[in-house]
């Protein structure tokens, strides 16, 4: 019985630990290209190009439809003015394909902001975004990163709650350190 619970105490160590694998603070944003949608329409997406306009708020969510990632999606939908306003852009990005993100961007996203197609989870990886549980599938990390591709904030967490606070609040206090 001691082994037993010796070994469930090391798992719950563990497991947290690679759960919450993300790429940290003042790391450089690992670049990529991928087809995206927004209402409905198909874009090819270019991080490089998003962050010439502004600061980019990088999400990845396990499911397009899944309850989590519906109220997640709807709660970025909802702050999108607010992200514009700090002069951010949103996108979020999961393992579906695009045909499922054409429909998820005009119901669940609302039309306000960009999904990506990571179908081969590359951009997952070079983000520490897979889910170790189910690693099909994309951890729910989101992250805030600057014009000069240095990631400023970086969050993990499978309750969708906090994402959209989180982010806003460490961008509105990008935009204080960085007013010209």
């Amino acid at each position: 019985m001691k082994k037993l619970i010796t070994g469930l105490v090391v798992c719950a160590a563990i497991i947290p630990a690679f759960a919450l694998a993300a790429l940290e603070v003042g790391t450089k944003a690992p670049p990529f290209t991928t087809q995206a949608s927004l209402g409905g329409k198909v874009f090819t997406y270019s991080l490089a190009d998003a962050l010439k306009k502004g600061p980019v708020i990088l999400y990845f969510y396990p499911a397009a439809f899944t309850k989590g990632c519906t109220i997640e999606a709807h709660d970025f939908a909802d702050a999108t003015d607010k992200y514009a306003a700090l002069g951010a852009t949103v996108i979020g990005v999961s393992h579906d394909n695009i045909d499922t993100l054409n429909k998820f961007s005009v119901s669940e996203c609302r039309s306000k902001f960009a999904v990506a197609a990571d179908t081969d989870q590359k951009i997952m990886k070079s983000y520490d975004a897979i889910l170790a549980i189910k690693p099909e599938y994309a951890n729910r990390t989101s992250y805030v990163i600057a014009p000069d591709d240095t990631i400023i904030y970086t969050y993990t967490s499978l309750d969708p709650a906090d994402h959209v606070k989180n982010t806003l609040a460490a961008l509105e206090k990008w935009n204080q350190e960085h007013k010209k």
